[in-house]
């Protein structure tokens, strides 16, 4: 097999050729009947399901690598000797530096080989992730510069991988796919509190615990490597009667913005990205400072603090999490048999139900600590419901040669106006009930001011439930679009030109 081949595992990453446009000629030898007996995407049922396990793994670490930080904060803040407004700069670095590039590896994605772009990005990632747990106090800009760092590597990971799942599976196993890959997102994010916390406990020092993830994350890169096949973009969902090509990344943007689906779809999962991205930081200090507030725990004034908090969030987390993508996505089924509305409706539901409970672990949390956690339990349960349904929008709604394109608009948009100011925002409400003249820097003054600003993510919640009632109106039509999209007159076919092709307008060739 030549190293230009498409379909061949070894694609080279400047290739310029798609792997769903174009397939060799009938009759040309030993690759004709190899063609023949491979599924559409050119690997293997097996292989499929190996690449999946493998992408889960990775997404897992994605996320424990993300909320070991939150995991262990009180020591960071006790070590760096910051307030709350520079601890949420933490999260909102990170994110930021991941939402900037996401465009990036959204536009290579469709055009270049994934497998390959991801695995450099991995491998960079773990490289930071490791430097980040050497920095000394007195340089905590260092540390926000190596997680804003962290993020050139998982923005490699989060808007490519979908796509490969969505070139191995269609329809029903699609879902099913996706849900096992989005299981990741909540248990990797409690694992990193649980992680964090017991490596902190163990060694008796919070840089122990940024030192677990870069290694899982080099026996990633070898998994991604060598398990890891590059499926042909679009191939299983191919129709005979056309072929799909590839738009410029402006005429791909134009499309997206006119697809109301998808534009509704990424501002309800903005707000999911604002209440999680608030409540992984936060939630593990609020409960914290709960404890100090009632008596139960003495104030953090020397490292290593008490991290128990951080350990309950992050079972209550991968519970959750795995409860919640699992009902969401049983309950979509079911409702696809009666409206096709199912997919938003479900969503809007996770997200309407969450938003009393997680007041109500507000509002609880100094009276009765075992009411705060069931109900934060609940919360993230009915939230949890979003992930794998939002992705699955996406990849119905968007067509295959503009998905890792559509991936990064969503992961900017939702990060921009979600999880990437939240904690940071949070945390400055938090420094603002601090009254000066009236009010000392005390622990009940503490937990009373973050439990003000975290209020907030109740009524994000609700928001977020309205814009999926909004996408019910439309993901109808967008879902038949997309899957009876053909190229319109002004994109571009393929004519010949002295021996080779050639790119033009319809109108040129008609004219």
């Amino acid at each position: 097999m030549s190293l230009a081949d498409p379909t061949s595992d070894t694609t080279p990453f400047f290739s310029d050729d798609s792997e769903a446009e174009g397939s060799e000629e009938p009759g040309a030898g030993p690759s004709h009947h190899r063609e023949v007996e491979e599924p559409a995407s050119g690997v293997s049922s097996m292989r499929s399901v190996f690449t999946v396990i493998v992408l889960c793994f990775i997404n897992l670490l994605n996320y424990m690598d993300r909320f070991t930080v939150a995991g262990v904060l009180p020591d960071i803040e006790q070590y760096f000797g910051i307030n709350d407004g520079k601890s949420g700069l933490l999260q909102t670095v990170f994110i930021c530096s991941y939402m900037f590039l996401a465009p990036v590896f959204g536009y290579l994605g469709d055009r270049y080989n994934r497998k390959v772009i991801m695995s450099v990005g991995i491998g960079f990632w773990s490289v930071v992730t490791l430097a980040s747990s050497y920095m000394p106090r007195e340089y905590f800009w260092l540390l926000l510069l190596t997680r804003g760092l962290v993020g050139v590597g998982e923005a490699s990971y989060s808007t490519i991988a979908p796509t490969i799942i969505a070139d191995l599976y269609v329809k029903e196993r699609r879902t099913q796919m996706l849900s096992v890959f989005y299981f990741a997102i909540p248990v990797g994010s409690g694992l990193g509190y649980i992680v964090g916390s017991k490596v902190d406990d163990m060694a008796g020092d919070w840089h122990w615990a940024l030192r677990v993830t870069p290694a899982l994350g080099l026996v990633a890169v070898v998994l991604l490597l060598f398990v890891v096949k590059e499926p042909k973009r679009g191939a299983i969902e191919a129709r005979p009667e056309h072929t799909l090509q590839r738009t410029s990344w402006l005429g791909d943007m134009k499309a997206l913005c006119r697809n109301p689906s998808f534009v509704l779809s990424t501002f309800g999962f903005t707000a999911v990205a604002f209440v999680t991205g608030s409540l992984a930081l936060w939630a593990p200090a609020f409960l914290f400072r709960a404890a100090v507030f009632t008596g139960e725990r003495p104030p953090c004034v020397k490292g290593p603090c008490d991290t128990s908090d951080s350990l309950y969030f992050g079972i209550i987390t991968v519970v959750s999490g795995i409860l919640g993508v699992a009902s969401g996505a049983e309950v979509s089924r079911r409702l696809r048999l009666r409206t096709p509305k199912a997919d938003p409706l479900v969503c809007a539901l996770g997200l309407l139900l969450s938003a009393p409970f997680l007041y109500l672990a507000i509002v609880f949390a100094q009276a009765s600590p075992t009411a705060t956690y069931v109900f934060i339990f609940l919360g993230e349960t009915f939230l949890s419901m979003n992930w794998a349904i939002v992705a699955d929008i996406l990849l119905y709604v968007v067509v295959p040669t503009r998905r890792a394109t559509a991936e990064a608009f969503q992961i900017v948009l939702s990060h921009l106006l979600g999880d990437a100011g939240s904690p940071y925002l949070i945390g400055l409400v938090c420094l603002k009930e601090y009254d000066p003249h009236l009010l000392s820097d005390t622990p009940p003054h503490q937990f009373r001011s973050l439990q003000l600003s975290l209020l907030t993510c109740t009524f994000v919640a609700v928001g977020g439930g309205a814009f999926f009632l909004a996408t019910a109106l439309f993901i109808e039509k967008d879902r038949q679009r997309a899957a009876n999209y053909t190229p319109s007159d002004d994109e571009p076919i393929v004519v010949p030109k002295s021996g080779r092709s050639t790119r033009v307008p319809v109108s040129s060739v008609l004219i």
